[in-house]
């Protein structure tokens, strides 16, 4: 009788989340390659000042900014950060995936 049977298949499932925690390493090794991360920062830079502009612009130039504007104006950063990093994941032709 196999282990997987043996425990009720909870081998087989310790085994898929470490397979999904090795993925998610290799994954976040991948993005933080320096030449990977200077490129997603840029686009994040320049994506996230021209929505922060476009949707806070009057509130910051007004002087009226809050704790709640810097949040916004945090994840306006942070979602083309995140887009173009998954971007780069998808675009891996098979590599270690």
């Amino acid at each position: 009788m196999t282990r997987a049977v043996e425990d009720g298949g909870a081998g087989r499932h310790l085994s898929a989340s470490k397979n999904v925690v090795a993925r998610t390493r290799r994954a976040i090794e991948y993005c933080l390659a320096p030449a990977r991360l200077r490129r997603t920062a840029a686009i994040a830079a320049v994506v996230g000042t021209i929505l922060t502009l476009l949707n806070q612009g009057d509130v910051i130039l007004g002087g009226n900014a809050t704790s709640a504007t810097a949040v916004k104006a945090g994840l306006n950063y942070l979602v083309p950060f995140v887009v173009s990093n998954l971007g780069l994941l998808s675009g891996r032709d098979g590599e270690d995936r």
